[in-house]
C-alpha cells in the first residue's frame, strides 16, 4: 500500500543474507511495501524467520535492504537515528541492573548528551504506573513493571516512531494479557507511531488498528486486515464473536500454503 505523508514507507523492500557455500544466500524478505501512518499503531505477523524483526530493524537503521527502499517521515532512517527520533523496546528489557528505575528511564538522555528532563521522566513513571518505584532498580521489580520501565524509556525522548520486537513475548499469559491493556493505555495517551512485531494473533488484534500478515521466508505481506474495534478497547472484546472471527482468519493466514487440509 502506498500512501503520501506516510510515517513509515517501506517500498520494494527485499532483503538477501550471505550463506556460506551458497552463491545466492538467503533470501528473508521479498518485495515488501507496506505504509505506516502517522499515529497509526500497525502489528506484523508471521512465522519465525519471515523476517519480521529485519523489517523492524530496517525501518529503526539497525539494517539496510538489498533492494528497494525505506523511509521515515520523508527521511532515511539513518537521519532519524541521529537525532534520536526512534524509540525501541525489546523482548529482553536490557535495563541496566546498577541504574535505578529513574536512572534507567534517564539513560537515553545521557547517551544524546541531552539535558536529562526530569520533569519529562516523572511523567513517563506515572504514565507507566511505576510511581514509589523511582529508586528501584531491576532486580526488584516484576518482568511485567521491568517491561514498563523499557516502555517508558523508548517514549522519553518523545519518539517520532515506536519500534516494538516481541516486548512481552517473555512474561507469562496472565501478565502478557495485563500488559496489552497497559500498552494501549499509554498509547492513547501518546499516539505515537507504532510497528509492533508479535507471533501473538491475539496481541495483534487487540492493540493494533492494522494488523499485517507475512508470508514464510521469503517474508511476503500476505494480509492486511484493519481492525474494526472501536478504542478505547476493553479486554472483552477478546470474547466478541467478531473478535474470534478475525482470530481465526488470521490464523490461517499464517498457515503454510502446503499445509495439509
Amino acid at each position: 500500500m502506498r500512501t503520501p505523508g506516510a510515517a513509515i514507507a517501506l517500498s520494494d523492500v527485499t532483503r538477501r543474507f550471505a550463506l556460506k557455500g551458497s552463491r545466492d544466500g538467503v533470501l528473508a524478505l521479498d518485495r515488501v511495501t507496506l505504509d505506516v501512518q502517522p499515529g497509526e499503531f500497525v502489528a506484523l505477523l508471521g512465522p519465525s524467520g519471515c523476517g519480521k524483526s529485519t523489517l523492524l530493524r530496517m525501518t529503526a537503521g539497525l539494517d539496510e535492504p538489498s533492494t528497494g527502499r525505506v523511509r521515515v517521515g520523508g527521511e532515511s532512517p539513518a537521519a532519524i537515528a541521529a537525532r534520536q527520533g526512534f524509540g525501541v523496546a525489546f523482548q529482553d528489557h536490557a535495563l541496566l541492573p546498577w541504574l535505578s528505575v529513574r536512572d534507567n528511564i534517564a539513560l537515553p538522555y545521557r547517551v544524546a548528551g541531552r539535558r536529562v528532563d526530569s520533569a519529562r521522566i516523572a511523567s513517563l513513571i506515572a504514565l507507566v504506573k511505576l510511581t514509589g518505584f523511582e529508586e528501584a532498580f531491576p532486580r526488584a521489580l516484576s518482568g511485567g513493571m521491568r517491561q514498563r520501565v523499557n516502555i517508558a524509556r523508548a517514549l522519553v525522548l518523545e519518539p517520532a516512531v515506536l519500534l516494538l520486537d516481541e516486548p512481552f513475548g517473555a512474561l507469562d499469559a496472565v501478565t502478557r494479557r495485563h500488559m496489552n491493556l497497559e500498552l494501549q493505555r499509554i498509547w492513547t495517551e501518546t499516539r505515537t507511531t507504532t510497528l509492533l512485531v508479535t507471533h501473538a494473533v491475539e496481541e495483534a488484534l487487540f492493540l493494533a488498528d492494522r494488523v499485517v500478515v507475512m508470508t514464510g521466508r521469503p517474508g511476503r505481506v500476505a494480509q492486511d486486515l484493519a481492525v474494526p474495534f472501536p478504542r478505547p478497547r476493553p479486554v472483552e472484546v477478546m470474547r466478541e464473536p467478531e473478535f474470534h472471527r478475525l482470530s481465526d482468519g488470521l490464523v490461517a493466514a499464517l498457515e503454510p500454503e502446503d499445509a495439509a487440509p
